[in-house]
């Protein structure tokens, strides 16, 4: 006895995880329990009015949980094998699962469009090679969803090497992407792999220490190294601040 209601309580969790009603699971539990019965015995066995149990039943048979013994008629209803709950549960997991790439395929797009009704600038600080790596996969992912696959860098040879052993095959990945690079490079260095332009900007500066920027899809990206030699980054997101690097970036382009 103590087995048996033990299975029900489990059961009855079971089925509320799987978003039925405490009528629904009353419902089917007394089909379970009766074998095949006209609504009239299911209502009075569930302890609940007919026009409910009417209601229940109909969701029940659209979840697939419950059949017609008698299709021809509708007179007798039968609960589905038990191994149907599990069936229930893949399905409802794949519903999750495709939800939840449909979020994520959204989500670039859904921060640009907060961005441009106003949102406030957000910061976002990394550090160490994992977190530059991060930021580099931000730049694929953003400008994956964008239309305009283009991004802008300022590149420093004193953080170059740390920027591309974070991620070796970004310019791989990115090429497959076609998404294209101009780069202004502020010391020697650097060369063309494909979809990118390349200028030099002269500096009489030796050992020059300058960020490397990153401009792209409503975002502004600066890497640089800490007082320590750690490789640290952050990402500013915001339009307006993405429009006037932008901006300032294209006017050095022209002049070089």
């Amino acid at each position: 006895m103590k087995n048996r209601i033990l299975i029900l309580m489990q059961t009855e969790a079971l089925l509320k995880e799987i978003g039925l009603s405490d009528k629904e699971i009353a419902v089917y539990l007394s089909l379970i329990e009766l074998g095949p019965s006209p609504v009239r015995n299911v209502a009075t066995h569930a302890r609940i009015n007919r026009g409910t149990t009417y209601d229940a039943l109909k969701k029940l048979l659209e979840e697939g949980l419950v059949n017609y013994l008698d299709k021809s008629t509708h007179q007798y209803f039968v609960a589905s094998q038990p191994e149907k709950i599990i069936n229930l549960i893949k399905q409802k997991q794949d519903q999750l699962e495709s939800l939840k790439q449909s979020a994520q395929d959204g989500l670039a797009e859904l921060k640009l469009m907060f961005e441009k009704r106003g949102g406030k600038p957000v910061a976002r600080f990394y550090e160490g090679p994992e977190g530059i790596r991060m930021i580099l996969e931000d730049v694929l992912q953003t400008l994956e969803k964008s239309d305009d696959k283009i991004y802008y860098a300022y590149s420093s040879a004193g953080i170059r090497k740390n920027v591309y052993e974070a991620m070796p095959d970004f310019s791989k990945r990115r090429i497959k992407q076609e998404i294209s690079v101009k780069t202004i490079s502020l010391s020697e260095g650097g060369h063309l792999v494909g979809l990118d332009e390349r200028k030099w900007m002269p500096t009489s500066k030796k050992d020059l220490k300058a960020t490397y920027e990153l401009i792209y899809g409503g975002k502004v990206a600066h890497i640089s190294m800490d007082n320590s030699d750690n490789p640290v980054g952050i990402i500013i997101s915001n339009l307006e601040i993405y429009e006037t690097q932008k901006m300032i970036f294209e006017f050095n382009w022209s002049k070089l």
